[in-house]
């Protein structure tokens, strides 16, 4: 296993870690967290070679994509960075991709209940509404607590203490994220535990990937 302790603080450089094989050739992987080694919960940076296909699959407990570069592709469509996927439990597909690409992706994590089938271009400007302070905010997913969002921090944006129900994560996509216990480029994943408290900011303009309320509640695992 490989940081599936939910109570724990993790904060992951991705630039610092070495692309490992996936079972299928031109497939590279770098994980973040995982179950087991081929099944179960898993969060994962992974790179399609060009002109690399995965073979068909299922995904029992859903599939959550967020492609950061290059074009990916299923047999439903194409999708170029900045498309924000979600394939629900007991869905199924033959991915691949013709010029490569790079891509965020989270395994076997839905609630049961949620069957939502999501495919939303975040590159659309209209999607973007105003937050609090100068953040602006794209929203991609809400379902029985869990929510999910692009946010743009402008240079200068402060905020207090916060904390989440049910934990945070982050992926930064560009920028510097910061806060009093360090600072963040681009590449970095956290995972913030249960009502954990930080007091966040940006210094230069920073866009981040962030999901909330979707943790293991203390004591549930």
């Amino acid at each position: 296993m490989l940081n599936m302790q939910f109570d724990e603080r993790v904060v992951v450089d991705t630039n610092n870690i070495d692309w490992q094989p996936s079972p299928v050739k031109g497939v590279f992987r770098k994980p973040l967290a995982r179950e087991e080694a081929e099944r179960g919960h898993a969060t994962s940076i992974v790179k399609y070679g060009p002109n690399t296909q995965f073979t068909p699959h299922e995904h029992p407990l859903g599939e959550e994509i967020l492609v950061l570069d290059g074009v990916f592709a299923d047999e439903h469509g194409e999708y170029p960075a900045g498309t924000y996927l979600r394939n629900p439990p007991g869905s199924s597909h033959t991915p691949f991709s013709k010029e490569g690409c790079t891509l965020l992706v989270k395994l076997h994590q839905f609630s049961a209940h949620d069957h939502h089938q999501v495919v939303i271009d975040t590159n659309k400007e209209d999607g973007w509404i105003d937050g609090q302070g100068k953040l602006r905010i794209f929203p991609l997913h809400e379902f029985n607590g869990e929510q999910v969002a692009l946010i743009k921090w402008p240079a200068g944006s402060h905020f207090f203490t916060i904390s989440h129900f049910c934990g945070e994560e982050v992926f930064v996509l560009s920028g510097e994220y910061r806060d009093e216990f360090g600072r963040y480029k681009a590449g970095t994943w956290l995972r913030h535990p249960h009502m954990f408290e930080h007091d966040p900011y940006a210094e230069e303009d920073t866009l981040l990937w962030v999901k909330v309320g979707h943790l293991p509640y203390p004591g549930t695992v």
